[in-house]
């Protein structure tokens, strides 16, 4: 009788070890340190909120139960960060990548991912090389820096009636190519650029530049980079009494730049677009709900984070199997996902197709859509 209950105990142990739920991983990377960390962990957060969602919900893969497990590390922005932290999530055997956040480790890091076959889902990286590379591993769910330029160049001349324009960018990956597309629409749309400057991605003095540029008299004044460079520039030219207004793409298109740039942020001064196309209104749902799980609003790109977990996961469902070799023909072809973000259908080249802009101004402390372009 011991003999038989002991059996039975064991066929029970093994048969509820049998049971146990598959882990998958989902790598998540940003920069969760230095002056953009803010942005960095608005992604993670959404990567964060798709996870606990979807355990929470229950999701069978191949006809088993499965957990998932964010993986989340820190590139610092720093391409060769980047790299290294790409590494890291390959040899932890990760089924998919959230990331990164940056064109410029993003682009490093692909080739990684490509080498391991790992699919990577970009929700903010604008660099249009990022998906030019060949890879079949890489993905973004926003437009890139041709339409996010060239975009602003146009909406600078047509609607703000820039004559002179002067250009400055970070020299990063992102920075430099969306001035780029900038400056090539502006010109195309008639607008002379007066002149072109460059300055970095950690820096905070920007007289001598700014000196320069105001002699050339510019209606609009340009930046590639991130809100933690624009903030202080705008600061600096108001105290310079450079009154052109300022414009930039995705990167400055926080809420941060009200902090960073006080009260110089002024009313209808500040201009940017945010490369998708969320409608603020039916937004409302997600951002109340990150509010509530995370204390803190929304920065920019949590909903397309949340949304790249999510169509991740679903292609897995789909292929029934979270083998990256299994899902990834399946992610390939992914069209008409209903996302937060709005629907998501892939190129060949694992770009967004038909991909939204959404131009913002800021006015009594606060940013206000303007409106959705496509």
């Amino acid at each position: 009788m011991k003999l038989k209950l002991t059996v039975a105990l064991a066929l029970g142990v093994f048969s509820s070890l049998s049971m146990a739920q598959e882990v998958v991983k989902i790598g998540h990377v940003a920069p969760l340190s230095g002056a953009i960390a803010h942005l960095g962990k608005d992604n993670e957060y959404g990567a964060r909120l798709a996870i606990e969602e979807l355990n929470a919900k229950g999701v069978s893969i191949g006809g088993k139960k499965v957990k998932f497990e964010l993986l989340a590390e820190d590139d610092a922005a720093d391409p060769k960060q980047g790299t290294a932290a790409a590494q890291k999530l390959v040899d932890s055997k990760v089924n998919g990548v959230v990331g990164h956040l940056n064109s410029g480790t993003s682009i490093p890091a692909s080739k990684i991912y490509s080498d391991a076959g790992i699919p990577q889902i970009s929700p903010s990286s604008t660099n249009p090389k990022f998906t030019r590379q060949g890879y079949k591993t890489t993905f973004r769910v926003v437009a890139d820096d041709v339409h996010l330029g060239g975009t602003l160049g146009r909406f600078a001349v047509g609607e703000l009636k820039a004559k002179n324009i002067a250009v400055i960018d970070d020299r990063t990956a992102y920075g430099q190519g969306v001035a780029d597309e900038f400056e090539k629409a502006a010109k195309a749309a008639g607008a002379t650029v007066v002149g072109r400057e460059f300055t970095t991605d950690k820096a905070t003095d920007f007289t001598a530049i700014l000196t320069t540029i105001k002699g050339k008299k510019p209606d609009v004044v340009f930046f590639g980079g991130m809100d933690a460079v624009a903030g202080p520039m705008i600061k600096q030219m108001k105290s310079l009494g450079l009154n052109a207004k300022f414009v930039g793409g995705d990167g400055i298109c926080t809420n941060e730049i009200l902090k960073l740039g006080g009260d110089a942020v002024g009313n209808n001064q500040v201009f940017c677009a945010e490369a998708g196309g969320i409608d603020e209104k039916s937004n409302a749902a997600f951002k109340a709900k990150f509010n509530k799980r995370f204390n803190v609003d929304v920065q920019i790109y949590a909903p397309y984070v949340y949304d790249s977990v999510n169509l991740m996961v679903d292609a897995m469902v789909k292929a029934n199997s979270s083998d990256p070799a299994k899902y990834l023909p399946v992610l390939a072809k992914t069209a008409g996902y209903k996302g937060v973000t709005g629907d998501i259908t892939f190129d060949e080249k694992g770009d967004i197709k038909n991909g939204a802009l959404t131009l913002f101004t800021y006015k009594a402390g606060k940013r206000e859509q303007l409106k959705i372009v496509r």
